[in-house]
Formats: C-alpha cells, structure tokens, sequence
C-alpha cells in the first residue's frame, strides 16, 4: 500500500522587523525539496535551504521561495525593511494630477513606543495617521510632502520633493456670454472651467439638432413627430436624452419616457467615453452617468459639475486634453 502526504511549502524569518543593513534569517519549513530558489524582492536571489539576506533599503519586499524548480512548490510572503531613522515611502515614482497615492510612515519601533504624525502638503497640514491618502492638483511643478514623526522624545522631519506632471483626460466645453471654456474631467474630480479659445469650433458646430447614429441622420425636425416639445437631443444605446423644458429620458422609438431634471434645461450633450451626460440650468452643470435600465428609471443621483450659469451650449471633447 502506498500514502499520499501533502506537501507543504513555507518558511518564515527573524527578525520580524528587520532594519536596513541588519541580517535577516530566513527558516525553510517546507516538507520535501532537494533544490530551492529563493528571490528576495530587491534582485538577489539564494540557492541555500535556508539563507540570510541582508536589505539595503528599507522598504516593502516579497520573498518568494520556489522548491525542485516546481511552479506548484512557491511560497511568498513580504517583509518590511525599516530605516534606522524614521522615513516615508510611496509604491509608485511617477506623480500625476488628480491621482490618488498612499505615502506611508517606515520606522523602528521594537518597544512599541507612542508615536505621532503630522503630515504636511506643500505646508499644509494634510494628516495624523501613519499613512496619508492624498493628491495633487497643479500640473507640471514641484510638490512639497514632509513628515513630523515623534517617538520617545525625539522629533524628526523628513521632507521630499516630488514632481507632478500633467495628464490626457477627457473635457466638458461650455458657452456662455461671456466665452468659451473648458473643464477636464478626471473621474470624479475636475479642473475649474478655464477660458479656452480651441473649444470654439466644437461650439460652433450643430450642437444637439441633428446626429447620425448607427448610419442614420436623426434630425430635431422629424423627432418632433414622436416628442412634439423637444428641443435637443444627443442618442446612445438605443435611448434618447432630449430637452423638452426640463431634460428627460426615453427609448428611441418614444417608450417609457422618464424626467431626469424638472428645471429648465439650456444645453445638454452626452460623453460616450465615461458614458456620462452633462446639461445645465439656472443653478450650474450638472451630470450623471448613461440611465442603464429597460424602463429608463434610474437610482444615481446628478451631481454638480460647477456653478456656471446662463450657459447656451455644451459639448464633450472628442479629444483628450
């Protein structure tokens, strides 16, 4: 008779929270191997059973351990690598406008002594905790992060300089009295409406009376057949948003028609990119994504996109900017 026993692959290290420079014990605990393969995340690799290695840098690295060159017979785990003075670090090196990234607080700390944060952006107070979400909003400059850590009665401040770049996004361009703007869209957050004279001739051009969908002119004219008020109107997968005085939804052929906004509404258009629409009426811009259900109800809430009044037209840039 023959047994079959699970094979394990695992090992563990010591110290727990290693320092730069100090040398870390790496324990095999896997239950068979003849060969092993161990990368230590920071480039260098081991053949031993069972290795020490020692971090350079601090940071967050996974080591992962391969047995008999077996895809199946890996482990991985990660170690924290800590300065002997207290730092900062981020995962990623590239910044850019209206992103979120994560910068967190490495320290030494074996006594588990009570520590403080004060984390600053371009000098103002941005967080208290050991690590700060932020972004950044101005392109193409130098950004300011720094870090004020106390610990058992010593303060130390590190400060880093980082560069923001700016980034392709898509745009909303807006009319009013007094000009042309554009306003970029970044997910859910946004650029203030600036003056922008290139968006004039996507302005200028037929707005929301006629559009080819799928091959066929649509015209404001002949819709009028099916919804007598209309005014404008924009098509996307099969669903007409119009102006009628207020802004509402329906199918193409004038089924389930459904009010979105009962305020007079000036100029709409739809972003077929981010699957959003925009209009406008006596309080702002507003926008919502694309109603996506059969009977065109919809459970999203618009969303104020700006303060802008009297706005005449409005219109997606199909290009990125």
């Amino acid at each position: 008779m023959m047994s079959c026993r699970k094979v394990t692959i695992e090992f563990d290290y010591s110290p727990t929270s290693p320092k730069a420079g100090q040398k870390v014990a790496f324990f095999n605990h896997s239950s068979t191997g003849q060969k092993w393969e161990w990368k230590f995340g920071d480039g260098l690799t081991s053949t031993l059973k069972a290795p020490d290695h020692i971090y350079k840098k601090p940071g967050t690295y996974v080591i992962n351990l391969k047995v008999d060159n077996k895809n199946g017979w890996t482990y991985s785990k990660s170690i924290t690598v800590y300065d002997t003075v207290p730092t900062f670090t981020c995962k990623d090196s590239v910044f850019c406008i209206y992103t979120d990234y994560t910068f967190t607080a490495n320290l030494y700390n074996p006594y588990n002594y009570p520590v403080t944060y004060l984390w600053k952006v371009n000098g103002k107070e941005a967080g208290t905790e050991s690590a700060l979400k932020t972004y950044f909003t101005e392109p193409d400059k130098e950004a300011e992060v720094s870090l004020r850590v106390l610990m058992n009665g010593d303060t130390t401040d590190i400060v880093k300089k980082i560069y923001v770049m700016d980034v392709r996004t898509n745009s909303v361009l807006l009319r009013t009295a007094e000009g042309d703007y554009r306003q970029r869209i970044f997910g859910e957050r946004t650029e203030a409406p600036k003056p922008d004279p290139s968006a004039t001739p996507l302005l200028d051009a037929e707005q929301d009376t006629m559009q080819v969908y799928n091959g066929y002119p649509f015209r404001l004219s002949e819709l009028r057949e099916v919804f007598p008020e209309l005014e404008g109107f924009h098509i996307a997968s099969r669903k007409i948003y119009f102006r009628a005085g207020g802004l509402y939804v329906a199918h193409i052929d004038g089924a389930d028609v459904v009010e979105i906004d009962d305020e007079l509404c000036y100029a709409m258009t739809l972003d077929t990119k981010d699957n959003r629409i925009y209009w406008a009426n006596a309080e702002g811009v507003w926008y919502m994504p694309f109603v996506g259900s059969d009977n065109n109800q919809f459970v999203t809430i618009p969303v104020l996109l700006n303060s802008m009044t009297n706005i005449q037209k409005i219109a997606a840039d199909a290009e990125l900017h």
